[in-house]
């Protein structure tokens, strides 16, 4: 079964279906196995859990909203 595994931010529910789907027909079109076959796993990490650059991310939002 393909698996493919997203880590980012927090999504509103709304937005992980649309991502699911996308995902999924793009999986699709790729392997052109049946739908059911795929998974889709979101991982959300909080701006304070993650680093870019030797930076905490929740610090450089601060930082480019003048905070």
């Amino acid at each position: 079964m393909p698996v493919a595994k997203i880590d980012g931010p927090p999504l509103p529910i709304e937005k992980k279906r649309v991502l699911i789907k996308e995902i999924t027909d793009a999986m699709e079109k790729a392997y052109q196995y049946p739908r059911s076959v795929y998974g889709v796993i979101i991982k959300e990490n909080s701006p304070e859990n993650v680093g870019s650059g030797g930076i905490i991310i929740a610090d450089k939002i601060k930082s480019a909203q003048g905070k």
